[in-house]
């Protein structure tokens, strides 16, 4: 992706040299200028994006850095989430402390990264990685999110042809996830007319949005989607889908149980659209991904993953599950923030 302006769906960095750092840097700088931060988090966000590329260059491997704005409630700031098969800590909060650092981890910076932030929150093992993701406001951080999202393009694209949307509608928490058909950039206008469509929709449930979703792509290529309902009151999870989303619900101590999802496109011809209904209890997960995630990952293989912020869980699993040749998506939902 080229130019000054970075859209809602962010860049990538692969970050393995100075170089990839120094433009990281220079590309948040013009992010936190875009989206209005006063100056002095504009340099602390300089300061945030440079501590974590050297960590990446220094000691991590395929280190990639994610840039993009975050927005809500009419606020906007600058969210970075940065991935790594590197080594690893076996204990975060005390890498993050000022002065730590231990040869081979990721710890040194992390103390001036938690500083600067407006909201941090990390995950290590020892051996498999680390996930960090830090959001800088103009002032206090919004609450915690209870569903996030992350895409990536195919490898040799600028833009992904997968989506998604989070969404409260007349108090129903709602969450799309969708995949243009094919790659590029007529795979990401279906993908961004679904998320369009999908957050104009009048409320209702998630078989009703799905046909309205439908209804509105029929200028499109078409897409695969799904949307879920998670409803913390009544202990249920409501679940419409078309095509190739893959859903899950994971809790802790039980097999992850697969949602389903109909053929069909949206956009095209006439499916078929069913909802169903799932238990969703309290510490439920929710995990919905494009076909660009395999689906050979098992929660209980990352402790403690479940207890972070789903940003985190997302980026864990595109990191590990993601696949190059496609695009790729993964949002993960809890029943509780």
């Amino acid at each position: 992706m080229t130019g000054d302006v970075v859209d809602d769906h962010g860049l990538w960095f692969r970050v393995e040299n100075g170089t990839t750092a120094s433009a990281a840097r220079r590309a948040a700088e013009r992010l936190g200028q875009q989206v209005e931060l006063p100056e002095q988090r504009v340099a602390d966000l300089a300061i945030i994006t440079a501590e974590l590329t050297s960590n990446l260059v220094k000691h991590a491997q395929e280190g990639n850095l994610l840039l993009r704005p975050v927005r809500r409630a009419g606020r906007a700031g600058v969210e970075l989430v940065a991935v790594d098969t590197g080594p690893g800590m076996a204990d975060l909060a005390q890498s993050a402390r000022d002065g730590h650092s231990t040869t081979g981890t990721l710890g040194i910076g992390l103390g001036a990264i938690t500083r600067q932030a407006s909201w941090f929150d990390g995950y290590s093992l020892p051996g498999r990685g680390t996930a960090l993701a830090v959001q800088i406001w103009s002032g206090p951080a919004p609450g915690t999110d209870w569903a996030a999202a992350l895409t990536r393009p195919i490898t040799g694209e600028q833009v992904s042809g997968d989506g998604y949307a989070v969404r409260v509608a007349d108090g129903r928490r709602q969450v799309l996830v969708c995949d243009g058909l094919g790659h590029g950039a007529l795979a990401a206008a279906a993908s961004g007319a679904a998320v369009a469509a999908f957050r104009s929709a009048p409320a209702g449930p998630p078989a009703a949005v799905v046909q309205q979703l439908h209804r509105s792509m029929s200028h499109t290529r078409g897409a695969a989607l799904a949307v879920a309902e998670p409803d913390p009151a009544s202990g249920l999870l409501r679940y419409a889908g078309l095509g190739n989303i893959a859903a899950m619900i994971v809790v802790a101590g039980e097999r992850r149980r697969g949602l389903v999802s109909l053929p069909g496109i949206a956009g095209h011809q006439r499916p078929v659209v069913r909802e169903y209904e799932y238990p969703f209890p309290p510490g439920a997960t929710l995990v919905m991904q494009s076909d660009g995630v395999v689906d050979r990952w098992d929660l209980a293989d990352y402790p403690g993953l479940a207890g972070r912020a789903p940003l985190l869980t997302a980026a864990v699993l595109l990191r590990d599950a993601g696949i190059r040749r496609d695009d790729a998506c993964v949002l993960v939902a809890r029943a509780e923030p």
